[in-house]
């Protein structure tokens, strides 16, 4: 059965008030002035955006995997994680091509659990996303550091209103300009795997010494069947905020084709990246040596080549593009998460508001703002712990929400079909919820202050923001005219 607009805008408002939550009357020109540039990414693009956003975890912080469970505990975790990663993205692809929203997770879970379900997500992603620039930053500082001699908060300002500016400048240059930075990152990975392969043994991965005190310890496995656990959260690393691309979904030509075209074809690439250095960088060093070490790629070379060869000087000099990408990149997704949530009434409505250019300007400064504040601490490893907690939360719900979704509604038009259905996106919520478990081994203070942030968020839902949801937000029309139709069949 069809709905004019008004019958549309009168059983939403009903909804609203007959429920936990309430929709507020807005302009007419309301979203008018929240429109980003459609038409902008194709999969090529969406691709380059999802390895863009991973890239920099080949460089640095996967190798602390080691020391918590030596090759073997981090091998095993790894696949673990590239399971849950790719069974994920196979529903994610399902969820995008048929959501097609810059809401990306909130909206899934909006239509599949209600408001309050859609917010969690949706927090839990910006608790990823505005916080990963922040640490990401601390990072490229020490690089910037290592290659020029100085660094600290001028350095962090300089990176954030840099590439604050150009996403400002448009989405297309911007996504232009970040699939070249990203093609760069990986030049630099593709030298280090052809100079090492030829210095590869297998000894070199099992040279880190056995804790003889733990249960199951052995060469593969120093630290023990304890240590596999611990490692996951570094194994995550490889692979975390691909689930990024769909947020790109309002700005994309053929959401239903490219988006999951682009989200697998990110996901091969990683695959190969993250198992050939997982390999590699130990393989063809001492796993021993890698396991604790800042720049672990270039100490890899340095080790075989020499402290001061071409080869490592170019990785270490590029490898900052492998930063940068990430940086620039996440920026995009915490900008297109605050843009949805806002115009949807779940944070302040003013920070959706987009210029002549179709960006959505606010929801890039005020967040940069923050992420800049935070990286004055910094406390790197900490912000990163937070974001790794986040993201595991919004995992589980994505996952709950396409296994709900296909009981719910298994009539929803659907371009793309996960395949193995509610089996393969229940694999991959388990998975994370073991991940989420294991980010308390990591550090219980992360776990803290991402609860704080929680608590912050949800009190602000509960005390203001329910009361004044937008009913014509996409992700909220999405799911409500679904209710509005299924209750008048």
């Amino acid at each position: 059965m069809t709905m004019t607009n008004t019958e549309k805008n009168s059983y939403l408002t009903d909804v609203g008030n007959s429920g936990s939550v309430d929709y507020e009357e807005t302009p007419d020109d309301f979203l008018e002035k929240r429109q980003l540039k459609k038409g902008t990414a194709g999969w090529i693009l969406l691709a380059g955006l999802g390895v863009s956003y991973v890239i920099s975890g080949d460089f640095a912080g996967w190798n602390f995997g080691l020391a918590q469970g030596g090759f073997g505990g981090m091998f095993i975790a790894t696949l673990m994680m590239a399971t849950m990663y790719t069974l994920m993205v196979f529903g994610l692809a399902e969820l995008s091509s048929s959501i097609p929203t810059a809401g990306g997770g909130y909206g899934f879970a909006r239509r599949a659990m209600g408001p309050l379900g859609g917010f969690l997500t949706g927090t839990a992603i910006l608790l990823e996303y505005a916080i990963a620039p922040a640490a990401i930053a601390i990072f490229i500082g020490g690089y910037v550091s290592e290659l020029f001699g100085f660094s600290g908060p001028l350095v962090y300002a300089a990176f954030y209103a840099i590439f604050i500016g150009i996403h400002i400048w448009g989405a297309g240059e911007a996504l232009k300009i970040m699939l070249v930075i990203t093609a760069v990152a990986a030049t630099a990975l593709l030298a280090f795997i052809v100079g090492m392969i030829p210095y590869f043994e297998l000894s070199n991965l099992l040279d880190i010494p056995v804790n003889e005190t733990v249960a199951g310890a052995s060469a593969f496995l120093p630290e023990g069947y304890f240590g596999i656990w611990a490692a996951i959260p570094f194994a995550m690393w490889l692979f975390l905020a691909v689930e990024g691309v769909p947020l790109a979904a309002e700005e994309t030509k053929n959401p239903g084709r490219d988006l999951p075209k682009g989200l697998i074809t990110a996901m091969v690439i990683l695959l190969v990246l993250g198992g050939l250095i997982l390999f590699l960088a130990p393989g063809g060093s001492s796993a021993n040596l890698m396991k604790d070490h800042a720049a672990p790629l270039v100490g890899a070379l340095q080790h075989v080549y020499g402290e001061s060869s071409s080869l490592a000087m170019f990785v270490n000099l590029v490898g900052l593009a492998g930063l940068v990408a990430s940086f620039f990149s996440i920026i995009f997704a915490y900008s297109r998460q605050v843009f949805a949530l806002s115009r949807a009434g779940y944070l302040p409505q003013w920070l959706s508001l987009t210029g002549k250019r179709k960006v959505p300007t606010l929801a890039l400064i005020v967040p940069g703002v923050i992420g800049f504040l935070l990286s004055l601490t910094g406390e790197g490893d900490l912000m990163i712990t937070m974001a790794v907690f986040g993201a595991t939360i919004s995992y589980a719900m994505m996952m709950l929400s396409h296994i709900i979704l296909r009981i719910k509604e298994p009539d929803m038009h659907r371009p793309y079909r996960t395949p193995g259905g509610v089996i393969t996106t229940g694999i991959a919520f388990i998975l994370s919820i073991i991940a989420f478990a294991s980010t308390f081994l990591v550090s219980l203070e992360a776990a803290m202050w991402s609860a704080v942030f929680y608590v912050i968020m949800l009190a602000y839902f509960v005390f203001y923001s329910r009361h004044h949801l937008v009913h014509n937000a996409p992700e909220e029309e999405f799911a409500a005219i679904a209710q509005a139709e299924s209750s008048l069949k």
